[in-house]
């Protein structure tokens, strides 16, 4: 009970620690990603940490899954190098008696993974879509990023501010061009500003301006000078976000078992049940040899971690396709893993014995 205590001390603060530090990377990474489509005006500035709050919740089962993992390798590798395995096993105790710890402090984490696979990731994805298409409904003003040329309305209008100043959202240095019915209306302006009618309509009143009508490759232009100037807002309602598998929720993909639907319920599923089987594996994979290498084991690990979440894509597309059936490709995923993780139990429980040499006997001895 003191080693179990121990060990299970050092599981949580390990794996809260892998736990923080893949978040800081993963955050850091689509953090850069969003901004520079902030920077080139394809997501709003204000946007970007709401963004990033969802594409997180989308990728934390993975996360979690591998902070278990690596949490429980680098405990029991400890163990290993430092010769605590030598008392476990002088005390009586087998290998197979660390499942019973490590299931103590898996579970509850993969419970948690089950639920944001099944329930919390679909609706993230769900709640991104729609918050994406409320972007695209934007007023054409409050979308247009300084500095650079937007086209809005259908690519019916350019608008291009040079700065924005004040909390009011006046703009300065404005170049509008508006192609209507092989017309092109050219706006310029010193400065702008916002404006509410009464009715409700939104307008962007340019001031100290001028303004060019007429046809390209013809001389007949007209020219207007103005102090006030009102260009309408035009409003754009928000689209329905369609239904697809990834924003599907779980019920829905059960009530509706298309082969999408399948391969993305397969995904989803095999979230969890990959990261108890990675926990599992984990304590036949911590071995050490204190006069050999340490960072091996570790390589390995990861190795095998990355080969089984690309598994879990593979089957995925297989069931999506149509060439693998459900239950097949669950078995051909996770059946493969169980199964290593018994030889490799056998092997560490039985370190004299070569490997297979019974095969050669004709069977065990």
């Amino acid at each position: 009970m003191i080693f179990h205590r121990a060990a299970l001390r050092e599981f949580v603060s390990t794996a809260a620690a892998l736990f923080v530090g893949l978040s800081f990377i993963m955050v850091t990474v689509v953090l850069i990603r969003f901004l520079s489509q902030a920077a080139g005006g394809q997501v709003p500035a204000d946007a970007v940490l709401a963004l990033i709050g969802f594409t997180s919740l989308n990728w934390m089962p993975i996360s979690l899954s591998l902070s278990v993992f690596v949490a429980i390798l680098l405990t029991l590798a400890r163990n290993w190098r430092e010769s605590e395995m030598v008392v476990w096993f002088a005390s009586g105790q087998p290998l197979t008696a660390w499942i019973a710890p490590v299931l103590r402090f898996a579970v509850p984490i993969v419970v948690v993974i089950g639920a944001l696979s099944l329930y919390v990731s679909p609706w993230a994805q769900k709640k991104a879509a729609e918050y994406r298409k409320e972007l695209e409904a934007r007023e054409e003003v409050s979308r247009v990023t300084p500095g650079v040329f937007r086209e809005i309305a259908s690519a019916q209008r350019v608008f291009y501010v040079e700065s924005v100043a004040g909390d009011e959202g006046r703009v300065r240095n404005v170049f509008v061009v508006t192609a209507r019915e092989g017309k092109h209306n050219v706006t310029v302006a010193a400065s702008g500003r916002i404006e509410l009618a009464k009715n409700g309509d939104r307008f962007m009143v340019l001031e100290n301006g001028r303004r060019y009508e007429g046809e390209p490759g013809r001389q007949d232009f007209r020219v207007m000078n103005f102090a006030s100037y009102a260009l309408r807002i035009e409003p754009k309602e928000v689209e329905r976000v369609a239904l697809s598998t990834k924003t599907a929720t779980s019920a829905q993909l059960v009530t509706l078992p298309t082969e999408q639907n399948l391969g993305e319920l397969l995904r989803r599923i095999s979230l969890p049940v990959s990261a108890a089987i990675l926990a599992l594996l984990a304590i036949p994979l911590s071995f050490v040899n204190p006069r050999g290498g340490r960072a091996y084991s570790l390589v390995f690990a990861i190795l095998l971690f990355t080969v089984y979440i690309n598994l879990i894509g593979i089957g995925q597309a297989w069931v999506g396709q149509g060439r693998a059936g459900f239950a097949t490709a669950m078995a051909s995923i996770h059946l493969p893993m169980l199964a290593l993780f018994s030889v490799l139990m056998w092997r560490r429980t039985n370190p004299n014995r070569r490997w297979f040499s019974w095969l050669r006997r004709g069977g065990p001895a």
